[in-house]
Protein backbone atom coordinates (compact mmCIF):
# COMPACT_ATOMS: atom_id res chain seq x y z
CA UNK A 1 0.00 0.00 0.00
CA UNK A 2 2.24 2.88 -1.01
CA UNK A 3 -0.45 5.33 -0.73
CA UNK A 4 -0.56 4.30 3.19
CA UNK A 5 3.19 4.86 3.38
CA UNK A 6 3.40 8.34 1.83
CA UNK A 7 0.22 9.04 4.26
CA UNK A 8 2.68 8.16 7.29
CA UNK A 9 5.64 9.90 5.78
CA UNK A 10 4.01 13.27 5.55
CA UNK A 11 2.13 12.89 8.97
CA UNK A 12 6.03 12.29 10.11
CA UNK A 13 6.71 15.24 8.68
CA UNK A 14 4.17 17.33 10.17
CA UNK A 15 4.92 15.97 13.39
CA UNK A 16 8.22 16.96 13.24
CA UNK A 17 7.45 20.27 12.52
CA UNK A 18 5.21 20.31 14.76
CA UNK A 19 7.94 19.17 17.47
CA UNK A 20 10.58 21.67 16.63
CA UNK A 21 7.66 25.04 16.54
CA UNK A 22 6.11 23.64 19.81
CA UNK A 23 9.56 23.53 21.13
CA UNK A 24 10.49 27.21 20.08
CA UNK A 25 7.40 28.66 21.72
CA UNK A 26 8.20 26.10 25.02
CA UNK A 27 11.40 28.12 25.01
CA UNK A 28 10.01 31.29 24.36
CA UNK A 29 7.43 30.60 27.51
CA UNK A 30 9.73 29.35 29.78
CA UNK A 31 12.04 32.06 29.34
CA UNK A 32 9.13 34.62 30.16
CA UNK A 33 7.81 32.54 32.84
CA UNK A 34 11.17 32.66 34.61
CA UNK A 35 11.70 36.16 34.36
CA UNK A 36 8.29 36.91 36.11
CA UNK A 37 9.23 34.41 38.66
CA UNK A 38 11.86 36.34 39.31
CA UNK A 39 10.61 39.72 38.64
CA UNK A 40 13.29 40.50 36.08
CA UNK A 41 12.66 42.60 33.67
CA UNK A 42 12.53 41.66 30.33
CA UNK A 43 15.44 43.24 27.30
CA UNK A 44 12.81 44.30 24.70
CA UNK A 45 14.84 45.44 21.73
CA UNK A 46 12.14 45.52 18.81
CA UNK A 47 8.93 46.87 20.65
CA UNK A 48 9.85 48.42 23.70
CA UNK A 49 6.57 47.56 25.61
CA UNK A 50 7.51 43.80 27.28
CA UNK A 51 6.70 44.98 30.73
CA UNK A 52 3.60 46.78 29.99
CA UNK A 53 2.30 43.35 28.50
CA UNK A 54 3.85 40.98 30.81
CA UNK A 55 2.65 42.83 34.03
CA UNK A 56 -0.83 43.79 33.10
CA UNK A 57 -4.18 42.75 34.63
CA UNK A 58 -4.57 40.46 31.22
CA UNK A 59 -1.44 38.71 31.95
CA UNK A 60 -2.80 36.15 34.29
CA UNK A 61 -5.94 33.42 34.29
CA UNK A 62 -7.14 32.93 37.66
CA UNK A 63 -3.96 33.59 39.09
CA UNK A 64 -1.96 32.04 36.81
CA UNK A 65 0.73 33.24 34.62
CA UNK A 66 -0.56 33.13 30.67
CA UNK A 67 3.00 32.49 29.62
CA UNK A 68 3.33 29.53 32.26
CA UNK A 69 0.10 28.40 30.77
CA UNK A 70 1.68 28.66 27.41
CA UNK A 71 4.66 26.79 28.07
CA UNK A 72 2.20 23.72 29.36
CA UNK A 73 0.64 24.51 26.00
CA UNK A 74 3.51 23.79 23.66
CA UNK A 75 4.78 21.20 25.93
CA UNK A 76 1.28 18.72 25.29
CA UNK A 77 1.73 20.07 21.50
CA UNK A 78 5.59 19.06 21.78
CA UNK A 79 4.39 15.41 23.43
CA UNK A 80 1.65 15.08 21.53
CA UNK A 81 3.90 15.19 18.06
CA UNK A 82 6.64 12.86 19.89
CA UNK A 83 4.20 10.23 20.83
CA UNK A 84 2.58 10.31 17.33
CA UNK A 85 6.26 9.75 15.80
CA UNK A 86 6.79 7.11 18.44
CA UNK A 87 4.18 4.92 18.87
CA UNK A 88 2.27 6.23 15.41
CA UNK A 89 -1.28 7.42 18.08
CA UNK A 90 -3.28 9.04 14.97
CA UNK A 91 -5.60 9.34 17.91
CA UNK A 92 -3.65 10.92 20.33
CA UNK A 93 -2.23 13.09 17.04
CA UNK A 94 -5.68 13.65 16.26
CA UNK A 95 -6.33 15.22 19.46
CA UNK A 96 -3.19 17.15 19.92
CA UNK A 97 -3.63 18.81 16.43
CA UNK A 98 -7.36 19.89 17.47
CA UNK A 99 -5.78 21.48 20.54
CA UNK A 100 -4.05 23.59 18.15
CA UNK A 101 -7.14 25.57 17.75
CA UNK A 102 -7.49 26.22 21.46
CA UNK A 103 -3.91 28.01 21.68
CA UNK A 104 -4.78 29.79 18.37
CA UNK A 105 -7.75 31.63 19.54
CA UNK A 106 -6.08 32.42 22.80
CA UNK A 107 -2.97 33.62 20.80
CA UNK A 108 -5.61 36.01 19.07
CA UNK A 109 -7.41 37.15 21.59
CA UNK A 110 -3.72 38.09 23.49
CA UNK A 111 -2.75 39.93 20.02
CA UNK A 112 -5.88 41.69 20.28
CA UNK A 113 -5.60 42.70 23.79
CA UNK A 114 -1.89 44.15 23.03
CA UNK A 115 -3.03 46.04 19.82
CA UNK A 116 -6.29 47.55 20.95
CA UNK A 117 -6.81 47.47 25.00
CA UNK A 118 -3.36 47.64 26.15
CA UNK A 119 -2.06 49.54 22.65
CA UNK A 120 1.67 47.90 23.72
CA UNK A 121 3.62 45.12 21.93
CA UNK A 122 5.69 42.79 23.38
CA UNK A 123 7.84 41.12 20.98
CA UNK A 124 8.43 37.40 22.51
CA UNK A 125 4.37 37.60 23.07
CA UNK A 126 4.43 37.85 19.40
CA UNK A 127 6.76 35.35 18.76
CA UNK A 128 4.31 33.31 20.99
CA UNK A 129 1.65 34.52 18.52
CA UNK A 130 3.29 33.41 15.47
CA UNK A 131 3.92 29.57 16.90
CA UNK A 132 0.58 29.39 17.92
CA UNK A 133 -0.44 30.21 14.67
CA UNK A 134 2.36 27.76 12.61
CA UNK A 135 1.14 25.09 14.95
CA UNK A 136 -2.48 25.87 14.12
CA UNK A 137 -2.21 25.82 10.34
CA UNK A 138 0.27 22.59 10.71
CA UNK A 139 -2.95 21.06 13.33
CA UNK A 140 -5.29 21.77 10.40
CA UNK A 141 -2.98 20.35 7.86
CA UNK A 142 -2.75 16.96 10.08
CA UNK A 143 -6.60 16.95 10.17
CA UNK A 144 -7.10 17.28 6.83
CA UNK A 145 -4.71 14.62 5.76
CA UNK A 146 -6.47 12.09 8.86
CA UNK A 147 -9.75 12.50 8.04
CA UNK A 148 -10.51 13.86 4.44
CA UNK A 149 -7.41 12.12 2.24
CA UNK A 150 -7.70 9.13 4.47
CA UNK A 151 -11.24 8.44 3.01
CA UNK A 152 -10.22 9.10 -0.78
CA UNK A 153 -10.35 6.13 -2.75
CA UNK A 154 -7.26 5.31 -4.35
CA UNK A 155 -6.13 3.82 -7.52
CA UNK A 156 -6.39 0.10 -5.58
CA UNK A 157 -10.22 0.47 -4.48
CA UNK A 158 -12.58 -1.65 -6.38
CA UNK A 159 -15.32 0.54 -7.96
Amino acid sequence: MPNSDNSRKHLNKLASLMMIVSFLGFVDAVYLSVTRYFEASVPCTLTHACDVVLRSDYSTLLGVPVVSLGAIYYLFILFGAYIYLEYGSRLYFKITAAVTAGGFVFSVWLTYVQAFVLKAFCQYCLLSALTSTLLFVLGVIVLFKIYVLSRLPTANDPE
